[in-house]
């Protein structure tokens, strides 16, 4: 798990809050409030002003977490993670609806899902996916299972939205998987 990090902002990141405020108070099923999010999202992306310079900072041994905002309600947080060359998730899945756009940098995504096998499971790969600079997804439990790595050179961040509070949770990781794996 990673720390998180004291909120600070920006004016763009307080129009970025108000701007998925406005979606998710529209109180939507979650794959629709997940889209309209994403909307709101992808405008923000690249800005050199949404993130403060100590958002944008790594950590050399996990990739780190800086929560931006967490609503005083519950419905949303948003997150910077901050990945250095090689760091990635475990294969896992979420708590909630989430959006992720890539701020700087390219993120890969591998995607997967549980297959009954008797009495126990396993993953099976289903789609790779290369996200660059400015590239929104989103999606909503079930179906939502996947690994996530920086696949650049340098420095990757990306902005993460959540239908949860992470400040409480601490993550918005529901279940890591550790199943046998089979490959696309």
């Amino acid at each position: 798990m990673t720390t998180p990090t004291a909120a600070l902002t920006t004016a763009r990141l307080d129009q970025l809050v108000d701007d998925v405020r406005a979606a998710v108070g529209r109180g939507l099923p979650p794959d629709t409030t997940a889209y309209l999010v994403g909307e709101r999202l992808a405008g923000h992306l690249g800005a050199p002003d949404l993130l403060t310079a100590e958002q944008r900072e790594g950590d050399p041994d996990r990739y780190r977490q800086h929560i931006l905002h967490a609503e005083s309600d519950g419905s949303f947080s948003v997150v910077a993670l901050v990945w250095l060359p090689g760091q990635q998730t475990a294969v896992h899945d979420h708590v909630s609806w989430c959006v992720t756009g890539v701020h700087e940098g390219q993120e890969s995504e591998r995607r997967y899902r549980l297959v009954p096998e008797g009495t126990t499971a396993r993953l099976v790969a289903t789609e790779d996916v290369v996200n660059g600079q400015g590239d929104v997804c989103g999606f909503a439990p079930p179906g939502d299972i996947h690994r996530v790595r920086n696949s650049c050179s340098s420095k990757a961040i990306s902005i993460h939205i959540y239908g949860a509070d992470v400040a409480r949770l601490g993550s918005s990781v529901r279940r890591v998987y550790d199943l046998p794996v089979g490959e696309l």
